[in-house]
């Protein structure tokens, strides 16, 4: 049975997206704490995948993914993708007037994917974070105060919670997209468009234009950037590393030789993973 590494504990939408991305194949879901512990678990061979959240449509990317696979994912690879529709609901231990309720607890992300609902209906109430939002569902529903958390309504079932509000996030359109992650040398499965995802940092002369010029490469060979995005190098202020996701499958052309010059403009290029965005329910690869 393959082992799936993803963020817990029980309750969180990563696990309501892993079930709903393996369908009906069995899998042993290992829960832990951070995306970072879910990454690391499968480098170290305690799992065999790991799913995880990469970008939201309201707060954008998930930096801890980013950072993660950046810096402690030597020898990973991204081969696939889940799109999950994320429904905030206010939860409690029990019903309770929302004018009663002192404290919301949450994950950074979905505290802000609420922000407006928090500022118009909870305005006394302090926001507090939690590792998950399933954490911030079980700690409420342990507490004898009157807390609140932002989850999914899979977690207050769990919890034996009560749901106060459905459908609190800001924008009814709200979509997080999960990546799976492997051992290098998996192999894609599924079909339809490829999407490729890499980093690169430190170009070779820092100068008016270096960026430019380097993205240049892509468009010159009509290869269509789908996200860019800009995280801190960790070697002092100023300095950044820049993620990019792009229509196509890295070993093909033209994006096969535009990846090549890129490199030939930056100190460091790493391709992060390449895969079929449209694959069918089970684990990829």
């Amino acid at each position: 049975m393959v082992r799936v590494a993803y963020l817990g504990p029980r309750g969180t939408f990563s696990e309501d997206a892993l079930r709903a991305a393996v369908g009906d194949q069995e899998v042993e879901a290992i829960p832990a704490a951070t995306v970072y512990d879910a990454i690391v678990a499968l480098r170290e061979g305690e799992a065999d995948r790991a799913l995880v959240p990469f970008e939201n449509s309201i707060e954008g990317a998930v930096t801890a993914t980013l950072d993660t696979l950046a810096f402690d994912a030597d020898g990973l690879t991204l081969i696939g993708e889940y799109d999950l529709p994320i429904r905030h609901c206010l939860i409690a231990r029990e019903q309770i007037p929302l004018e009663r309720i002192e404290v919301v607890l949450s994950h950074p992300q979905a505290s802000a994917q609420c922000a407006r609902f928090i500022r118009e209906n909870l305005p006394q109430a302090e926001v507090r974070a939690a590792a998950s939002t399933a954490e911030a569902v079980r700690t409420v529903a342990e507490s004898d105060q009157p807390w609140a958390a932002l989850g999914a309504e899979s977690a207050a079932r769990l919890y034996g919670a009560a749901v106060l509000r459905q459908g609190v996030e800001d924008e009814p359109d709200n979509i997080t997209r999960f990546v799976w992650v492997a051992r290098e040398g998996t192999r894609p499965s599924g079909s339809g468009p490829w999407r490729t995802s890499l980093v690169f940092s430190e170009l070779g002369e820092d100068h008016p234009g270096a960026l430019v010029e380097a993205l240049q490469e892509f468009s010159d060979r009509e290869v269509n950037l789908t996200r860019i995005e800009s995280r801190p190098l960790r070697r002092g202020l100023g300095r950044y590393q820049f993620f990019l996701d792009i229509e196509g499958a890295s070993g093909e052309q033209p994006l096969a030789s535009a990846i090549d010059a890129l490199r030939s403009k930056a100190e460091t290029v790493r391709v992060l993973g390449s895969w079929p965005v449209a694959a069918p329910p089970g684990v990829p690869g």
